[in-house]
């Protein structure tokens, strides 16, 4: 067992904070979703398995080391890879959130392989990008109960667009985001929800 550290707990409630803010726009129904705060010691702050995240309690975030191992007992979400992938990849990354949304689940039955957002002003909310002109992609997964083979499949695709990724869907699920602190991550979440919405409705109109 491995003793919890100040950092761990402050990490902890941020978690907890923001499982009641994302519950409270009704995008983590039931026990869906998971998320996570990298340490500065490597190890992970990351949601326990099956808890509401409207109703955390500091007891439902556990530490995991950085390959997904618990490291207090606990059981981690069995998507926990999906996470560590993220932190090994990007090391600026410090949280990993991961709701299971209406409007995450109706673009990936609308736009089937991606998301195309470009020439909006929330764009920049996103680290990096200080102009509405842009673009970004939002790559597109099938739902696997195989994690580790979707984990393959979402490296594969970060392989090959190193740059300006800030999410990814997975279909029939939900979407996972990511940011240098909890705050940032949360930041694009409440924007990619935003940029979902208008292009499901864009979408919706275009067909009449």
């Amino acid at each position: 067992m491995t003793a919890k550290t100040d950092e761990f707990f402050r990490k902890a409630d941020q978690l907890i904070a923001a499982g009641r803010f994302i519950d409270g726009k009704g995008w983590v129904p039931a026990t869906s979703g998971n998320f996570s705060a990298k340490l500065s010691d490597g190890n992970i702050a990351i949601t326990v398995s099956g808890r509401h995240k409207g109703r955390l309690q500091t007891d439902d975030i556990m530490l995991i080391d950085s390959k997904g191992n618990s490291l207090d007992g606990k059981k981690p979400s069995a998507e926990t890879l999906l996470h560590t992938s993220l932190y090994q990849r990007f090391p600026d990354v410090q949280a990993v959130l991961h709701p299971h949304s209406i409007n995450a689940t109706l673009t990936a039955r609308l736009f089937k392989h991606e998301i195309v957002l470009k020439d909006y002003e929330l764009l920049k909310a996103f680290a990096g990008i200080n102009t509405h002109e842009t673009r970004i992609s939002i790559p597109i997964f099938a739902n696997d109960q195989d994690i580790p083979r979707l984990a393959d499949k979402v490296d594969n695709y970060l392989d090959h667009h190193t740059h300006d990724v800030y999410g990814y869907i997975i279909a029939g699920h939900g979407f996972y985001t990511w940011g240098a602190s909890v705050d940032d991550a949360l930041r694009h979440l409440e924007a990619l929800e935003f940029l979902f919405d208008v292009e499901i409705r864009l979408h919706g109109v275009t067909r009449l």
